[in-house]
């Protein structure tokens, strides 16, 4: 039986993101999860080279390029409308499960194991080499991870948030370089969401990365 899990992921390409702002530059769901593993892979190594942490930054990236998966089938729903109250967010996080579900029912079932946590964000899923965990079935159903493994994955989602936020924050500096307006507040509200996650990691981005983005090529280029 023929699987149709990556050609459903190839096809968020076509869904766009910021639909309710007006953007000189348009961007899909595709390049939104590249520029996020970009990130995360980055987090991970200014934290284990700079702060001397132990995050795996390829686990990271791998969670990253999924973590969009979903909105193959719901589409970008903007934030400000899944937040506009607790109902929209439980009803969309309903719809959010329901589409992963459906993804994963696409997976070849050897393939489901290394799948199912990447598309559904959960670390139960998971299926380490460890005596401490409980076995899953061939269908990917969840387990219990050892809790040190627990707690690195739970790291690695607040890389994978940060990340998430810093190419947003991203986006806001591209739009604004280039004259345009709408991304003035979401700009002021992220910067205060990165600053609440309290993250050195994040930090030590914004202050020697992510003033390149606010360049043209020819200033990028003076300076090499």
């Amino acid at each position: 039986m023929d699987s149709h899990f990556i050609a459903y992921l190839y096809r968020l390409q076509y869904i766009e993101r910021w639909s309710l702002m007006r953007n000189t530059t348009r961007e899909n769901v595709a390049e939104h999860s590249y520029h996020v593993a970009l990130l995360a892979h980055m987090l991970c190594e200014v934290g284990n080279r700079i702060f001397g942490r132990k995050l795996n930054a390829d686990r990271a990236a791998s969670m990253a390029l999924f973590h969009d998966a979903t909105e193959v089938f719901t589409g970008d729903i903007p934030t400000p409308v899944k937040h506009h109250n607790p109902r929209m967010l439980a009803n969309f996080r309903e719809l959010e499960a329901m589409a992963a579900e459906r993804l994963i029912g696409m997976v070849p079932q050897a393939l489901k194991p290394a799948y199912a946590p990447l598309v559904t964000g959960k670390a139960a899923y998971r299926n380490p080499p460890s005596a401490d965990v409980s076995k899953t079935d061939s269908a990917g159903q969840e387990t219990t991870l050892p809790p040190q493994a627990a707690m690195e994955e739970q790291e690695l989602l607040k890389i994978l948030k940060a990340a998430d936020l810093l190419d947003a924050y991203i986006k806001c500096l591209s739009e604004l370089s280039s004259g345009n307006r709408e991304f003035a507040v979401a700009k002021g509200q992220i910067e205060q969401s990165l600053t609440q996650m309290r993250m050195p990691e994040i930090d030590w981005f914004l202050t020697h990365m992510a003033p390149s983005f606010s360049k043209t090529l020819d200033e990028l280029s003076a300076e090499n």
